[in-house]
């Protein structure tokens, strides 16, 4: 998995159809999909249970690129291996969501996964600051997690502005996560994201038998960030 700063769109599987998901991860990558996002959430940390490493291991033969794992669950630790084994690729966990954010990213490292560090629209950019030199994607909630198809939070834009400055020459990723269709697109591109999570805006009006609907979006996003 190389680095690169062009824009990549990760269609969210939260908003794919739930019994077929290996057809699913099949399509969107066949119709343009950069990376699959997994959502997995716990019921505590967000209001909402979701997948766990078995779906991941169950799909991971599906997915021919990159597999991206977003975990908003609390505790996070303990979880960690087993995502890793399940073939995630990049393992994102939330600042908010245990008291020892860096040993986190350290098991993520060390388990052989790419790491990211999740911020929720109430966190501040500067509390990723002295964490940067060991991650490698820090994704930016522009919806409070838990929900897919929420309003997009437009006080976000600065925070990925002052992250890309942060960030500097660093090869670090910043995903958008929350809200991202092609009126939304530009706004966060403009100020340095270059991941964008979509789900209902990918997912709208296609299914795994009729899937053209999935790459009009996504090229539609995709045009609209570059724009």
């Amino acid at each position: 998995m190389g680095f690169d700063r062009s824009i990549k769109i990760a269609p969210s599987i939260l908003s794919a159809d739930f019994a077929n998901f290996g057809a699913e991860c099949e399509a969107i990558e066949a119709q343009g999909a950069d990376w699959v996002h997994v959502d997995v959430m716990d019921g505590h940390f967000v209001p909402n249970i979701t997948f766990g490493p078995a779906t991941c291991a169950a799909i991971r033969p599906h997915i021919k690129g990159v597999m991206d794992v977003h975990l908003m669950i609390a505790p996070v630790d303990p979880y960690i291996e087993g995502f890793a084994k399940a073939g995630a690729d990049i393992i994102t966990a939330h600042v908010e969501a245990g008291p020892h954010i860096h040993r986190t990213l350290q098991a993520i490292r060390g388990a052989g996964a790419k790491a990211g560090v999740a911020l929720n629209p109430g966190t501040p950019a500067s509390s990723v600051e002295t964490l940067l030199d060991m991650v490698d994607l820090v994704c930016v909630m522009t919806v409070n997690p838990g929900f897919g198809g929420q309003k997009f939070i437009h006080s976000q834009i600065e925070k990925v502005r002052e992250l890309r400055a942060m960030i500097g020459d660093r090869p670090i990723h910043i995903e958008i996560d929350g809200g991202v269709d092609p009126t939304t697109a530009p706004l966060v591109t403009a100020a340095g994201a270059d991941v964008l999570v979509a789900g209902s805006a990918v997912f709208r009006g296609g299914s795994v038998t009729d899937p053209d609907p999935y790459g009009e979006n996504m090229r539609a996003i995709r045009a609209a960030a570059a724009s």
